[in-house]
């Protein structure tokens, strides 16, 4: 069994803990707890038929704002990350940028997607198509909701064949 870290970062409030439950429990609460420090989950994958199962190490780190800064020790040994982003939030969309920064200078050039979360909130959604277009410019978007699981199971397994394809281990 192949063993792969992904770290989720974010601000605060953008789901990434409801996105980790709901990946790996198939849960949803609508109670918000901040997450302190790291959360960590596992979660077994099978991508298919002759392809290796992969143990996800999923490391739900506190959401970073002007308060608080990601560590850059939290992301080492990670083969992969989701940039998550709340769509009815815009403001949350400032600290991508950075934080893809960070993670290419800790991680290099790993595997990463962005995840538009909250899409189940369509009367509250904020983004603009030009804001939605620019963040497509960063890397490859999927919208998900937490809450419904739309987009969730999508975007774990191909976040995981991306970092299978980057080691060489399968084709794309």
């Amino acid at each position: 069994m192949i063993q792969k870290k992904i770290v989720m970062l974010g601000s605060f409030a953008v789901g990434k803990t409801s996105l980790v439950a709901r990946y790996v429990r198939s849960i949803f609460s609508e109670k918000y707890l901040t997450t302190i420090g790291v959360k960590v989950d596992k979660k077994e994958v099978a991508l298919g038929d002759g392809l290796p199962t992969v143990l996800l190490l999923l490391w739900d780190i506190y959401g970073d704002d002007e308060f608080q800064a990601i560590r850059p020790s939290l992301l080492r040994g990670a083969s992969g990350y989701f940039l998550v982003a709340d769509g009815t939030r815009p403001s949350s969309l400032e600290r991508l940028l950075p934080l893809h920064q960070l993670a290419q200078d800790v991680l290099g050039n790993v595997p990463y997607l962005i995840l538009l979360n909250k899409t189940d909130l369509v009367a509250d959604w904020a983004l603009s198509d030009k804001e939605e277009r620019r963040l497509s410019e960063l890397g490859p978007v999927i919208k998900t909701s937490a809450k419904t699981g739309i987009g969730v199971d999508e975007a774990f397994v191909r976040l995981s064949s991306s970092m299978l394809a980057a080691d060489g281990i399968i084709r794309r």
